[in-house]
């Protein structure tokens, strides 16, 4: 039996009988001249931003239209609801079918499930270009995607790829990849050294103590390592950074050791993710504060802890003194893999110090899920306890609001230390600190008194993390304006695409 594709689009929808292992549905109401396939990860962090640099493509050329195919690939239940909330015109959605060969959702497995994928990619290429009267000019991938660039040679149109982290991590990774294939570094053994490295994308000296998890478990660096591999495929890189943020480490990947870059940032969902009711208890608790007053914290859609860390935060922030606003959450289930969803707790109370809620009552607020973008935005927020997370950070920065950096995972050591160290737009909790996604290894358990000493350099003595972070929002915000550094790098991007736009046969 035929498998179904399923599309959703903002335009008018028509279904067409096309000879094929899928059902098309193909828009009429707009004729356009190009086409370009995006396909991001299905997890938030790297989708979201995706659609928005879609979103931002189509918005500056009327004659470009974008279409974005979902792998049922390590998938995300708030992707479903954040596409369905989405009203751009000529960006369409289309569900490729799981192929039967995807084995379970690990690191190792990752590779050989994008090559059960491929086939399915350029199936509904296919049908793309034989039901429209677009022409293809390439795709854009995730870096977790890039192998799908063998696609793209397959077709005869040029790959990019979109890079959700920072351009000094590009320059890490790829410098990563020369110690190992050139210098013989073998990185997995450096988990537990001090070792210092000369990166070229960071201006100071790199331990290896902030080294990124996935890079020193052996699972997992063969997969970082391959992809890297393919990103050199790559004809360019979009990366969701900016010039003024990270001149240097832009300007050092123009030695050739990646493809041309589009430093295109910030790609932020500012629209649609504060959009929270102004009644809720959250933003109503939040009105009732002085401005500059609350300490956030929240660690990601991965970041959680147990109950003895979670024992020594309430600490902290109970003699810290200061208010505060804290997103707990609880581990997902460690049985559904590295990549399972948390949730909140029916009764956080359970997990906290006995009687700290009724000691905090008024001061501070704990919450599960939290609107993030609101609540930064909000005027009473005066720091933010963060993972690190670049999303997160490009957010923080937005509004002006100094972080706390405690990193957990991936590669948010490395951006911990570029804030704290490089940028000085960030105080220290614990730079090298890390939870492993892989296994159970013994987990760190950070004491109260120095998570209190974070919070308290942060809010009573960052004054100049707290001027730097408010210059740097105001050359953030100006980036993307007309005539800005990333609006003019997203018109080069349109121009060099269009430019190389294949004809028609």
């Amino acid at each position: 039996m035929a498998s179904t594709l399923s599309m959703i689009s903002t335009d008018l929808i028509v279904s067409c009988s096309v000879p094929s292992r899928f059902t098309v549905f193909r828009s009429v109401s707009v004729v356009v001249m190009a086409e370009l396939v995006f396909i991001p990860m299905s997890r938030m962090g790297h989708f979201a931003p995706m659609v928005e640099l879609a979103r931002l493509l189509v918005d500056l050329h009327s004659e470009l239209s974008i279409t974005v195919l979902i792998l049922k690939l390590n998938p995300d239940a708030q992707v479903a609801a954040y596409i369905h909330s989405l009203t751009a015109t000529r960006i369409k959605f289309i569900h490729l079918p799981q192929p039967e060969t995807q084995k379970d959702i690990s690191f190792s497995n990752h590779i050989s499930n994008l090559q059960a994928h491929a086939p399915l990619v350029k199936d509904a290429t296919n049908n793309i270009l034989h039901h429209s009267s677009s022409r293809f000019i390439g795709f854009v991938f995730d870096l977790f995607l890039t192998p799908f660039i063998d696609v793209g040679n397959q077709l005869g149109v040029p790959s990019y790829v979109f890079y959700a982290s920072s351009a000094a991590f590009l320059g890490f990774q790829s410098q990563a990849l020369d110690l190992q294939d050139e210098q013989n570094v073998n990185i997995v053994e450096l988990k537990d050294s001090d070792t210092e490295f000369t990166i070229p994308s960071y201006i100071n000296p790199v331990s290896s103590k902030l080294f990124p998890t996935i890079l020193l478990n052996p699972e997992s660096n063969s997969m970082a390592t391959t992809l890297v591999r393919w990103l050199r495929k790559a004809k360019g890189i979009m990366i969701n950074t900016f010039w003024e943020l990270e001149s240097h480490a832009i300007s050092s990947l123009s030695n050739g050791s990646v493809p041309p870059v589009y430093p295109v940032g910030p790609i932020l969902d500012l629209e649609r993710k504060s959009e929270v009711h102004q009644n809720s208890d959250i933003m109503k608790w939040l009105d009732e504060q002085p401005p500059s007053s609350v300490v956030f914290l929240c660690f990601g859609t991965g970041g959680n802890f147990n109950e003895d860390q979670v024992k020594e935060i309430a600490s902290a922030l109970e003699q810290s003194g200061h208010r505060f606003l804290w997103s707990l959450r609880q581990p997902p289930d460690p049985f559904k893999g590295p990549m399972a969803s948390q949730t909140d707790y029916d009764d956080a109370s359970e997990i906290l110090p006995e009687g700290f809620l009724d000691r905090t009552h008024g001061i501070g607020k704990i919450i599960g899920w939290a609107p993030q973008v609101a609540i930064l935005g909000h005027p009473a927020i005066g720091g933010f306890v963060s993972h690190c997370g670049w999303n997160s950070i490009l957010e923080s920065i937005w509004f002006g609001v100094p972080i706390a950096t405690w990193p957990l995972y991936a590669e948010q050591q490395l951006n911990a230390f570029k804030l704290v160290t490089e940028l000085g737009i960030a105080v220290e909790i614990k730079m090298d600190y890390r939870i492993e996604v892989i296994g159970n290894g013994e987990v760190e358990i950070l004491r109260a008194e120095t998570i209190e000493k974070g919070i308290r350099c942060m809010m009573d003595k960052g004054r100049d993390a707290r001027k730097r972070v408010k210059e740097m929002s105001e050359k953030i915000r100006r980036a993307l304006m007309d005539g800005g550094s990333s609006h003019s790098t997203i018109r080069d991007f349109i121009n060099d695409v269009m430019g190389s736009m294949p004809k028609k046969n």
